[in-house]
């Protein structure tokens, strides 16, 4: 069984409260939520007072990814908006800082994890490997949705979940990326146990059945 968190980037944002509130009752179990600055990536997304906002509106846990440059200057006020899980990427910034958000952001009671772009090894998270309640690792260059799935990551998903049995885990490993009807198997196949779908949600036809069918 895997976990689905459909990314509200894909989402109406002209009716947003209204997609995300289909998340929940089409049966999914994370609404995934991509802050990005324009720095750490080209593209600007949303920020800290949109959480805020969507948070009454579902009772389902926030997935935060923070695609933005040194995230440790925001993960207090991410968390004190209702995030749930926050994650960092490891490119964003020196590692004794990358430890000392993962640690802030459970010291306000909310879970911490890391996020690996497609040119990053699996070797880069192994400083952070006991901190992380979440793995996440990009099956497409982060800052865009709609780009296609990246099959080449799956050896990586595979070495970080063999890593995580022995060090930690109940550690969730996460793919984000071009996943959909067809992807989402090679992805449970290769160790992901919550897989991220944007424009592949939204655009189904049948989003119920599309949670049902990557939770199978």
């Amino acid at each position: 069984m895997a976990m689905i968190a459909p990314s509200i980037l894909s989402a109406d944002f002209a009716n947003l409260e209204r997609d995300i509130r289909n998340i929940e009752e089409n049966g999914a179990d994370f609404v995934h939520v991509d802050i990005m600055d324009g720095i750490f990536v080209p593209n600007i997304s949303i920020g800290i007072p949109v959480v805020k906002a969507i948070r009454p509106v579902t009772k389902l846990p926030l997935d935060v990814h923070l695609m933005i440059d040194r995230p440790i200057r925001y993960v207090e006020e991410f968390v004190k908006a209702g995030a749930d899980f926050v994650t960092i990427h490891v490119e964003a910034d020196q590692p004794q800082n990358t430890l000392e958000a993962l640690d802030k952001i459970h010291a306000l009671g909310c879970k911490a994890g890391i996020v690996l772009k497609p040119k990053t090894p699996a070797e880069a998270a192994i400083p952070y490997l006991e901190k992380c309640d979440m793995i996440l690792v990009m099956t497409v260059e982060p800052g865009f949705g709609g780009q296609s799935f990246m099959a080449d990551m799956m050896p990586k998903v595979t070495k970080l979940r063999n890593w995580m049995q022995d060090i930690n885990p109940n550690c969730l490993i996460e793919v984000d990326g071009g996943v959909d009807s067809k992807t989402h198997a090679v992805c449970k196949e290769a160790g992901a146990n919550v897989l991220v779908a944007g424009s592949a949600y939204f655009k189904a036809t049948d989003r119920a059945a599309f949670v049902k069918l990557v939770q199978s």
